[in-house]
């Protein structure tokens, strides 16, 4: 199966090139990787366009003019990877908060399912023991807030590591997505939903970054949880 880990990135030149070695010696033959850069300042562009002369047909860079947001960089490299022929594609972020190793798990589940998520919140899955109290309050009230409201039937509604078939994306209006924080995982997953889509969740450890910032910040929380009521009435066309 071809996949392709769509790595969205802004100043994330620490994290790049540790992450697309680790992601190349998974035992999985017939994986690419598309960087999406928005023009990060620190040169992460630069590094991945020279990447790409080393893993030679196997990773490829969308440039982009500036910072979009997370949602739209996703939609877009979504869409390349989908004219490129992939049968299946990842999604990840670039700063090891997600166990790379665990993508040989998702795929080998991919194969009874339309999408696998990495979830923190079923039993196995854990975020960083050093995240203070009031944070890992707030991540487990986002998700709750989330699945109670569009009654959606996973524990991790919010997670950002996930492995879609292409057939499952093809079906979506990824033309009609407006969600750019981590509201975007939110949509895309009540969308799948929607459609029918099999989704199985799997186990993750999320640690916190180890190099780099964090692109988290109160804006990004608001529009989740203004947007979640707009899904719930925004689709009301495909019978969610």
């Amino acid at each position: 199966m071809q996949i392709t880990v769509v790595v969205p990135t802004y100043n994330e030149v620490e994290n790049l090139e540790r992450l697309v070695s680790t992601l190349f010696d998974l035992p999985l033959a017939d994986l690419q990787i598309l960087i999406v850069d928005d023009n990060s300042p620190d040169g992460t562009g630069e590094l991945a366009d020279k990447l790409t002369d080393f893993y030679k047909g196997r990773l490829a860079v969308l440039h982009r003019p500036g910072k979009a947001g997370l949602g739209t960089a996703y939609i877009q490299g979504f869409n390349l990877a989908l004219t490129r022929g992939a049968e299946a594609i990842a999604q990840m972020d670039a700063d090891f908060s997600h166990p790379p190793e665990k993508l040989v798990e998702m795929t080998n589940a991919l194969d009874s399912f339309d999408i696998v998520a990495g979830s923190r919140y079923v039993p196995g899955g854990a975020v960083d023991e050093r995240w203070p109290l009031w944070r890992k309050g707030l991540s487990a009230f986002g998700n709750t807030y989330a699945r109670t409201i569009l009654r959606l039937p996973l524990r991790d509604v919010t997670g950002g590591y996930r492995l879609w078939r292409s057939d499952i994306l093809r079906k979506m209006p990824l033309d009609r997505v407006r969600s750019n924080g981590y509201a975007f995982q939110v949509e895309m997953i009540y969308l799948a939903n929607c459609l029918g889509g099999r989704i199985k969740e799997i186990p993750i450890y999320f640690a916190d970054r180890r190099w780099g910032q964090s692109k988290m910040s109160f804006q990004i929380q608001q529009e989740a949880a203004i947007r979640v009521w707009q899904l719930l009435f925004g689709y009301r066309d495909l019978n969610c």
